[in-house]
């Protein structure tokens, strides 16, 4: 999924910019007729506001363009458009170190010690680690291992 992860970004990033939102992740999901893209998009950084229905389906249009006409995904799939939200999926090494501090959900491709489930809190990045504080023990975890990651929103 690797090289198709990075396909879909090469090709979908340049369009989300041009129209001046951030590329926030890629997801896909295989599943069959039930396949999702799932694309998130955020406002560039030092901008004031969030992303609205009418950004997300702006985004939709234009992609839904590029996708039509490129074809990276050669079956069919459900093309969704949102923001990261409040629980916001982190995906990119820098996104990490830019949510130190956080408390997040982090789930692994293969178990560590016996878990693939763990929740902690982000320390920041060590080369291509991520390190998390978990049960008051540090833990380096390779970004390549991270299958899923959220920040666990907090209101105070």
């Amino acid at each position: 999924m690797a090289g198709k992860q990075s396909q879909l970004e090469a090709l979908i990033g340049p369009v989300v910019e041009s129209l001046d939102y951030q590329l926030w992740g890629i997801e896909f999901k295989s599943q069959g007729r039930n396949s999702v893209l799932r694309i998130f998009i955020d406002t560039l950084p030092g901008r004031e506001g969030g992303i609205s229905l009418d950004d997300c389906t702006k985004v939709s249009r234009q992609v839904s363009g590029v996708l039509d006409v490129e074809d990276p995904i050669a079956e069919e799939y459900t093309l969704e458009v949102s923001s990261p939200g409040v629980d916001r999926p982190l995906f990119t090494l820098e996104q990490y170190q830019l949510w130190a501090g956080a408390e997040v959900n982090i789930r692994l491709r293969v178990p560590f010690e016996g878990r693939r489930k763990y929740r902690g809190i982000v320390k920041g990045v060590e080369d291509q680690d991520v390190v998390v504080i978990v049960d008051d023990h540090e833990l380096l975890f390779p970004i390549e291992s991270i299958d899923k990651a959220q920040v666990i929103p907090r209101f105070d």
